[in-house]
């Protein structure tokens, strides 16, 4: 399964301009660029998605396979949690997507049962060692659960697929100034 799989890592809202305003002109470029680069994998032979499931990012993406799974009933997403309790301390409307996405699921992996220290690492660490390639919306940024693990599927020789939000946003902009 490997060879076929994708997972995906990312920022959560707080780190890009709009924060949660997923109406805002580059959160909705950004998830259309994301979708683009889900299709291309479809399209190389890849059928099988792993998604961490954290907001932003992670759920994006796992809702751009539900969608695309809709035409193509060969793929597969498979939500790998870092623990039970990963969302109890979201907002209302962020859980509620997040368990809609659950119930879609082909698959529902829990890394840890109960928070641990180091259950996130553990999820991100899973998500690299079971796929051929990740895609990360990825800022350039050193520190933290994004850039650790770009790095660590780097040192594993997986396949990277960057889409620097910064970037989508300075194109967005472009094509509405011209």
């Amino acid at each position: 399964m490997i060879e076929r799989c994708c997972a995906f890592t990312g920022h959560r809202p707080k780190k890009f301009p709009w924060g949660y305003n997923e109406a805002d002109i580059r959160c909705v470029t950004l998830k259309k660029a994301i979708t683009e680069e889900i299709v291309k994998r479809v399209d190389a032979g890849y059928t099988d998605f792993l998604s961490g499931m954290a907001e932003g990012t992670d759920t994006w993406a796992a809702l751009a396979v539900l969608a695309l799974k809709k035409e193509n009933p060969a793929l597969k997403l498979h939500c790998v949690l870092p623990c039970e309790g990963q969302a109890d301390e979201w907002s209302a409307s962020a859980r509620e997507l997040y368990f809609s996405i659950l119930e879609q699921a082909d698959e529902i992996v829990y890394v840890n049962r109960e928070y641990s220290k180091n259950y996130m690492l553990k999820r991100n660490r899973y998500l690299v060692d079971h796929a051929a390639c990740l895609l990360a919306v990825y800022n350039g940024e050193q520190r933290g659960g994004t850039a650790m693990t770009v790095r660590y599927a780097r040192k594993l020789g997986r396949e990277i697929i960057a889409l620097n939000p910064n970037m989508v946003m300075t194109t967005t902009q472009n094509v509405c100034d011209s």
